[in-house]
């Protein structure tokens, strides 16, 4: 039922959003002159607008927006995960910060290996899914470079989100109560995250965590040493130690969240600063929009079957060298330069035809090296009244992670490690085949398709994308920026638009059910594609900037997202 009314939602937008007057009515995309914060949920979307109102910039704002998340959004938003952030200053400074998850010091390259066979259990579902977590580390490290205010400050209403607890949705009533057969298999879990009467959730009802705003308060006080050493380090070790996991106080004590430059890419008159590896986003977006620079997509016409076809094709090509080639960089030699150039893209573009697929079967990686010079998510988008811009995307990887929770912290583990190749030519849950480059090793960090972005013309910040959905993120973060500036769509048409996608294997073409017409679906099926509908295709929460200045927060109608600023 509720994909349903989210799509009617979709459509609603599609085919009556046509004007800024109408937009404005639509309740969802809104304008502002000073500051927006667009985020997946509304409570953190008021801290991240409290936050800029008291004084903060955008990392101040996204700072505080994280540690919300991680209170009122609990299958995404988080503090036992990681992610990527991606900056840019009023001075034109770019910036990405990498507080990805990374493999523990016992990790081993079969450790999901049993019997020669590979159970994926063992990464989705047990203590040993769990990767060390980054986001405090990388919290506090963005806003000591960056930030304007203490610590204390940007943290105290999350505390007092988790502390005084906040009314639930219907979405998330039922998000919880989805989960609610795994989460009783952990008792910590049942305590947190399931009622005592043993009633499902209700929207309305109160969501009180106590244990949580006592966690936050350490890392209130204390720094990063309020989470990776002292009592809340001795209740993640001692939840690995119940659980079978591996992560250790050494592994708490030595992580290190990195900065990292951005990818950047043009396409027309824009320039894309994206996440880097180990986001595979940044890598996939660059070699499709340069794969399609030489074709005319407005007259192909937005979702018409040549287009999709031509687009289909592209993202087969990135997917397949994403498999291939993409890891950590800091464990794997990537031919990134290569993979980037324009010849070497062009070239994997010669298979294409116009009147038939090439199946996935018959693509493999290409070869960059001879082109080259002598990685359940959420996320937001902040830009403040001077102009500094955040993009952000965090995640457990699946919807509530591992569903343990730390018993006496409060917040629940990742299941990160299903993100590395856990057996070569076995899908990951996302259905996602992976290569060597992406193997398990100690203290690597698996690679991700989560992939914030930052989109500047002439110099001016325009865009804030970004998207949660797994490998969706990177196709849907792509067609919003498409939409945009190929189609001219108005900011929430931008986001609400239906989207597909294609990831090279499993060899289907997933599309939004009411995204493309009975008349294009078969014309599809005509030149091979083998169509799949799915739900969602991402969630999108963006920030779009025109030509005057005025900034339109657009969250995705397919979520519970929202908008706020001044």
């Amino acid at each position: 039922m509720k994909f349903v009314i989210r799509f009617l939602l979709i459509l609603i937008f599609i085919f009556t959003v046509q004007s800024e007057a109408l937009l404005a009515q639509t309740g969802w995309a809104k304008s502002y002159e000073n500051a927006v914060v667009v985020t997946a949920e509304k409570h953190a979307s008021q801290v991240g607008k409290r936050i800029l109102q008291q004084g903060g910039n955008a990392v101040d704002a996204a700072v505080a927006v994280q540690f919300a998340l991680a209170v009122t959004e609990p299958r995404a938003g988080n503090i036992g995960g990681g992610g990527f952030m991606v900056l840019r200053m009023d001075d034109g400074t770019t910036n990405a910060l990498d507080f990805r998850e990374r493999a523990p010091e016992q990790a081993t390259k079969d450790m999901f290996i049993k019997d020669g066979e590979y159970k994926p259990d063992l990464s989705r579902r047990s203590a040993l899914a769990s990767g060390v977590p980054g986001v405090v580390d990388g919290m506090i490290k963005a806003l000591e470079r960056y930030g304007n205010l203490p610590l204390e400050t940007v943290i105290e209403p999350a505390i007092q989100l988790a502390r005084e607890g906040y009314k639930l949705t219907w979405l998330q009533a039922q998000d919880l109560n989805d989960k609610a057969e795994e989460f009783k298999q952990y008792r910590s879990s049942r305590r947190y995250f399931t009622k005592r009467d043993k009633t499902p959730y209700q929207e309305g009802d109160l969501f009180v965590q106590k244990d949580l705003a006592k966690t936050l308060e350490r890392i209130s006080r204390m720094g990063r040493d309020g989470f990776y050493s002292g009592l809340t380090a001795d209740r993640i070790v001692n939840t690995m130690e119940e659980f079978g996991g591996i992560i250790s106080y050494s592994d708490l004590k030595n992580y290190e969240s990195k900065w990292r430059d951005p990818v950047k890419t043009s396409f027309k008159d824009y320039d894309l600063y994206i996440m880097p590896p180990p986001s595979s986003g940044s890598i996939a977006i660059a070699q499709m929009l340069t794969s399609l620079e030489n074709y005319d997509l407005k007259e192909l016409g937005f979702n018409s079957a040549k287009y999709v076809h031509l687009v289909t094709e592209v993202m087969r090509r990135a997917f397949a060298d994403r498999a291939h080639f993409l890891g950590d960089p800091d464990f794997v030699r990537i031919p990134q330069s290569g993979l980037l150039d324009s010849a070497y893209n062009h070239d994997r573009m010669q298979s294409f035809r116009w009147d038939t697929v090439t199946s996935s079967n018959s693509i493999s990686h290409g070869d960059p090296l001879k082109y080259q010079e002598s990685n359940e998510t959420t996320q937001y988008s902040i830009v403040d009244k001077n102009g500094n811009a955040v993009a952000v995307t965090t995640t457990l990887n699946g919807s509530f992670g591992n569903k343990i929770a730390v018993d006496g912290a409060g917040f629940l583990l990742n299941n990160e490690m299903d993100d590395f190749t856990a057996q070569p030519g076995e899908p990951n849950m996302f259905g996602l085949i992976q290569g060597k480059a992406n193997s398990v090793a100690p203290k690597k960090r698996m690679l991700s398709s989560m992939s914030p972005t930052i989109v500047t013309k002439n110099d001016s910040t325009r865009m804030v994308l970004g998207a949660a959905g797994g490998p969706r993120i990177i196709t849907a973060t792509f067609q919003s920026f498409l939409n945009r500036v190929v189609f001219g769509m108005d900011p929430q048409q931008a986001n609400s638009a239906p989207r597909f996608h294609h990831q090279w294997m499993p060899d289907k073409l997933y599309y939004e059910e009411f995204g493309l017409s009975p008349d294009t679906r078969e014309k599809l099926k005509e030149k091979g594609h083998k169509l799949n509908p799915y739900g969602n295709i991402g969630r999108t929460h963006n920030i779009y900037i025109d030509n005057n200045g005025l900034k339109y927060g657009s969250p995705d109608p397919r979520g519970d997202g929202a908008a706020e600023g001044y």
